[in-house]
């Protein structure tokens, strides 16, 4: 059975740093692209960060602050949060295909199949 399962999620603090992690079970996330969305309340789904072979990519929004990552040995992604702010409050998921797609391509949706089911970040003080 085919599964991603994001964790890592909570409430933190201003300026403060959280690290999601997208595990995936039943394929192996080597040959897949990977996609971190979020969605806040009130507001559409929204492509944050993307990562394929030699290919990462960052929404204007978090560039500079957050970073994603692949460990295929865990067979899991990550996304380093860091200098949250209250505006990156949202259900984050993450989202995985295999087509080939790179730079901002990582950031449409309608190109990924499978998706973990969120974990909630909130930013507050």
């Amino acid at each position: 059975q085919v599964q991603l399962v994001e964790s890592g999620g909570g409430l933190v603090q201003p300026g403060g740093s959280l690290r999601l992690s997208c595990a995936a079970s039943g394929f192996t996330l080597d040959y897949y692209a990977i996609g971190w969305f979020r969605q806040a309340p009130g507001k559409e789904r929204e492509g944050v960060s993307g990562i394929s072979d030699g290919s990462t990519y960052y929404a204007a929004s978090v560039k500079g602050r957050f970073t994603i990552s692949r460990d295929n040995a865990k067979n899991a992604v990550y996304l380093q949060m860091n200098s949250l702010k209250p505006e990156d409050t949202a259900v984050y998921y993450c989202a995985a295909t295999k087509r080939k797609i790179n730079g901002i391509w990582l950031s449409l949706e309608n190109w990924y199949d499978y998706w973990g089911q969120g974990t909630q970040v909130t930013v507050s003080s």
